[in-house]
């Protein structure tokens, strides 16, 4: 009787819980990757112009913001910092959402968004340097609503890789949010007001995590009598004591259904010794997860094709500079234009999701016929995203080496496409290869490791400012060759799947 009369709300709150998540992730998670937008802004209220020799806003209109190479790094080093500390500080994040549950790390998110928003709010030109605190703190309270929204893919288990990847598209269709800014401002409402309104939304968000979301996590695969929200306070199980014991013994459960379905399936000794072998991160250690083979290849498969996309976004005003010759028209039109493609990664992510979802069941059929784990299964059937994640990343960073200005219509699409996949594709890859308990710690461990690599984008800037006198070229061919690594990842994946059909 109650099973049925929770039923109804149970659905409708799922159905809340997913719309409201994918709003939050399309609006608030991802914003910091709209910087080229920002930056025109910034520019415009003459944020660090002090700095220029001779004042940008003296020139005539089609020199302004173009000669100003201090101001310009400026920039270029607080977009390095806020992407660092996207990545580097979700580990620290996911193990604090692993061990004090969903509510805890949503007011983490909820403080930090609140307090940037409010600092470039009262910021102006005379006080840049707040801008320095200030978008780290969004970028590391954006990619915390969006680490708490991905397990909400757990209620709709079918559907689970499309759900993660529908989220991280949303993440980078965020970024045109600055787009928004951008356009107001230039129709009269200023930067500061903007970002007051953003800072009123956290009225929203508190909302949102106390009514639509669960105070511990949501578990996979999802107990039949499951409840969290808003619908846990009219569940007889709805106390903090009674959750832990439930998912506890659903984790149990689920523990000897897997170890049951590995002895059904083993069909040889040294079938059990490969699989023991290649899936020595499938241990409940979290230790063994990330000093395996398959978690240093996927660090390297993610960390080659995000510096492209970090460095492409945090240079690309001076890039636009560079080709339009200065006019400050045409940087408008293809900023807008670069911010405009963004809004379509929340369209091209769940095409990758729909490619693991559907690819995984025939990879399990087939794994039935031969006899060995699902497991396996699932992650082979990552092996077309993650290939065709780096084709596209390998298309776009030729078409950001040609310096021909038309091109970078091209070369937008291509970045937001291979954004999408990257991102999508990098969170279902940690679901389907690593175990659910260590989904947080392992996914903040990735971000923060290819973080390191992200620092590069900095130094690299100031190289072809420098020494380069502002051609990337030769730089831009060293990286090139450093996104042939990421073929590297796929190609052990199907390396892998071959040994094993060879031992049955």
């Amino acid at each position: 009787m109650l099973n049925n009369f929770m039923a109804g709300p149970q659905l409708s709150l799922r159905v809340a819980t997913v719309l409201t998540g994918l709003l939050e992730c399309i609006a608030f998670s991802g914003l910091i990757f709209g910087w080229t937008s920002l930056v025109f802004v910034l520019k415009s209220d003459h944020y660090f112009e002090d700095l220029c020799e001779q004042p940008v806003n003296q020139t005539s209109n089609t020199t302004r913001h173009s000669e100003c190479s201090t101001q310009d790094s400026k920039f270029s080093l607080i977009f390095t910092l806020a992407s660092f500390s996207n990545n580097f500080m979700t580990f620290p994040l996911g193990y604090i959402f692993d061990r004090l549950g969903t509510t805890v790390a949503r007011l983490i998110a909820i403080f930090l968004y609140s307090g940037a928003t409010l600092l470039v709010a009262v910021s102006s030109a005379g006080t840049a340097p707040m801008l320095f605190a200030a978008f780290p703190m969004l970028a590391v309270g954006g990619i915390l609503f969006l680490l708490t929204n991905l397990q909400v893919g757990n209620l709709f288990g079918k559907h689970r890789s499309t759900i993660i990847t529908l989220y991280n598209g949303a993440f980078d269709s965020s970024s045109a949010i600055f787009l928004i800014i951008k356009l107001l401002y230039e129709r009269g409402l200023t930067l500061q007001i903007s970002f007051f309104i953003l800072c009123t939304f956290s009225i929203w968000h508190l909302i949102r995590t106390f009514f639509l979301m669960p105070r511990g996590h949501i578990p996979f695969p999802l107990p039949s009598n499951y409840s969290y929200g808003a619908t846990s306070f009219l569940s007889i199980d709805c106390s903090r004591g009674a959750d832990r014991s439930q998912e506890t013994k659903d984790e149990e459960v689920r523990k000897e259904k897997v170890e049951l379905s590995q002895e059904a399936n083993a069909p040889s000794p040294d079938v059990q010794q490969e699989t023991a072998r290649t899936d020595k991160s499938d241990p409940r250690s979290f230790r063994g997860c990330v000093l395996s083979w398959r978690f240093f290849w996927h660090l390297v498969w993610l960390s080659s094709m995000q510096l492209w996309h970090y460095l492409f976004i945090g240079t690309l005003n001076p890039m636009l500079n560079s080709l339009a010759r200065g006019n400050q028209h045409l940087v408008s039109t293809y900023t807008n234009a670069f911010a405009i493609t963004q809004l379509f990664g929340v369209l091209c992510a769940p095409w990758n999701g729909f490619l693991l979802d559907g690819i995984k069941k025939k990879f399990q059929q087939e794994a039935r016929k031969k006899g060995f784990p699902e497991s396996m299964a699932d992650l082979h059937s990552t092996f077309p995203s993650l290939t065709v994640t780096s084709l596209l990343c390998l298309s776009f960073s030729i078409c950001a080496t040609i310096p021909i200005l038309k091109l970078q219509y091209f070369t937008f699409i291509l970045q937001v496409i291979s954004r999408s996949f990257l991102y999508g594709g990098n969170a279902a890859f940690i679901t389907l290869a690593f175990p659910s308990q260590h989904f947080g710690k392992i996914y903040g461990t990735a971000m923060m490791l290819s973080a390191l690599i992200s620092l590069l984008q900095f130094p690299i800037f100031i190289f072809i400012k420098g020494p380069l006198q502002g051609d990337p070229t030769y730089v831009n061919i060293g990286l090139i060759l450093f996104t042939l690594l990421s073929f590297v990842q796929p190609f052990l994946l199907s390396r892998q799947w071959r040994h094993q059909e060879k031992q049955v």
